[in-house]
């Protein structure tokens, strides 16, 4: 299943044709950055390791640093694996949500106050 990782701006509402108020969240869903390739003969399983919103190289240790430097990327606040990928996506590529098409089905992870929630 592809995914993508965002963040909760706020919420609004919509009117639908028959004037019913409709609350919509606005979520800011990539792009993301492609900072590890899993493959079937190295790690037993394809996924692509995802990473979004750029933070401070300080706030992060050496380990991680060089991990995104290796992406060629700045560090990043989320780091999330997806699996079901069907384009061959490299180290270092962004994903936004031009990659999906309207009515695809796909898997947002958001973020809000350190809790995690999965739409499906």
């Amino acid at each position: 299943m592809s995914g993508l990782i965002g963040k909760k701006i706020g919420m609004t509402s919509i009117y639908d044709e028959n004037g019913k108020n409709i609350p919509c969240t606005v979520i800011q869903a990539g792009p993301c950055v492609v900072t590890q390739v899993r493959t079937k003969e190295v790690d037993g399983y394809e996924a692509l390791q995802l990473g979004f919103d750029d933070k401070a190289a300080k706030q992060s240790n050496k380990a991680l640093n060089g991990h995104f430097k290796k992406a060629g990327s700045s560090a990043k606040r989320r780091v999330v694996e997806f699996q079901g990928f069907e384009q061959d996506f490299k180290l270092g590529d962004e994903i936004s949500v031009d990659h999906f098409e309207e009515g695809e089905f796909e898997m947002y992870q958001v973020h809000l106050k350190e809790k995690v929630f999965k739409e499906l």
